[in-house]
């Protein structure tokens, strides 16, 4: 978490706001991957269908806080788009 160290009291709420969309976009992805988990353990034809929508959902949400990120932080627009 931003802050540990130099305490959070000091922070900007733009460096806050950038730490809520890196933690976010960690959280969905490991969400993608424990959908994924599921999916290919669950026997359901129904429940894989519930799994995959869900999993692909998150990527979604993924997407968009990687967008938001790149708006908002000039830096990493860059280092996506030399890496693109």
């Amino acid at each position: 978490m931003t802050g540990e160290h130099e305490g959070r009291e000091n922070l900007t709420s733009e460096t806050l706001d950038l730490e809520r969309a890196r933690k976010s976009i960690m959280e969905e992805l490991e969400a993608v991957n424990w959908y994924q988990e599921r999916i290919e353990n669950a026997d359901d034809k129904e429940l894989i269908e519930i799994l995959e929508h869900n999993r692909d959902e998150e990527k979604e949400h993924a997407a968009m806080l990687i967008e938001w990120l790149r708006k908002n932080d000039e830096e990493q627009d860059r280092v996506f788009e030399e890496h693109d």
